[in-house]
């Protein structure tokens, strides 16, 4: 969403995810909060987080009309600042992020399948089409595409840029922060340098399905996590980021735009 609207690679996004994972642990652990009120209060308060990060950091550059290379820079900077700031402040060791949800298990034909994966798998699924619609079919949308295809035109038509940039920021964020939490039931062991492969990985996935497109988001993230779990399946676990990386040079090789993308030619 960040490089539709910005054209910007939020190199952070990974930490922000980091991020709304340790805020739904503190609101889980010391506050007791069950699953569906951890994982609001992580969004919203991640949101927040978000908020900060562009006023701080990305709207000074992008008002001073800085190189796009100053504002990626400046991104891999907010993520290391997010990733010390966290270790320095809850402290290196992992942490074991609390089961907030009861696990029943089935075997449907020999294949295992757990009510915790149909949750994430359903709520995913939910966020991902909610967003859709909110991008596809809503004034704030259209706006949002609007501010990706011509902000300074549509600046002079008297609608407030800043703003729909940063409620970007805001889904952005937010949607990191459900990703962090669903990650944590999952993956319960957190540690401030978590986010990092799992940006990489979302980096992956937006390049494969096509960069900027939330249909193309959705679907290199399926094509990456389905890619990984058969590599487990069939070779050395090790193999699965290599071959992550290797999937993102054939795409580039084979289809630069991605699987979804269009080259975009635009009339002078």
């Amino acid at each position: 969403m960040v490089y539709g609207v910005l054209k910007l690679i939020n190199f952070a996004h990974g930490d922000i995810f980091m991020a709304g994972a340790f805020i739904g642990f503190f609101l889980a652990t010391y506050l007791k909060l069950p699953f569906v009120a951890t994982l609001l209060g992580s969004m919203v308060l991640t949101a927040l987080l978000g908020v900060t990060v562009e006023r701080i950091a990305y709207r000074p550059l992008r008002e001073a009309g800085a190189p796009r290379m100053s504002l990626v820079i400046t991104a891999l900077g907010v993520g290391l600042f997010l990733e010390n700031f966290t270790r320095a402040t809850v402290g290196a060791e992992p942490r074991n992020f609390p089961r907030l949800l009861e696990t029943a298990a089935w075997d449907l034909g020999g294949v295992a399948l757990t009510s915790l994966q149909v949750l994430i798998i359903g709520t995913a699924l939910a966020l991902m089409l909610t967003l859709r619609y909110l991008v596809r079919y809503t004034l704030v949308g259209k706006a949002m595409r609007a501010v990706a295809d011509n902000p300074e035109v549509l600046g002079l038509m008297g609608v407030n840029v800043d703003r729909i940039i940063v409620l970007t920021f805001v889904l952005g964020s937010a949607l990191a922060a459900a990703g962090g939490i669903l990650y944590a039931q999952a993956y319960p062991v957190l540690d401030p340098y978590m986010g990092i492969v799992v940006g990489w990985k979302a980096f992956i996935a937006a390049v494969v399905g096509g960069i900027g497109l939330i249909d193309g988001a959705m679907l290199g993230g399926v094509i990456l996590g389905a890619t990984e779990v058969f590599v487990a399946a069939y070779l050395p676990s090790t193999y699965r980021d290599g071959i992550a990386f290797a999937i993102l040079i054939l795409v580039l090789l084979l289809r630069p735009t991605g699987l979804l993308g269009r080259p975009v030619v635009k009339k002078v």
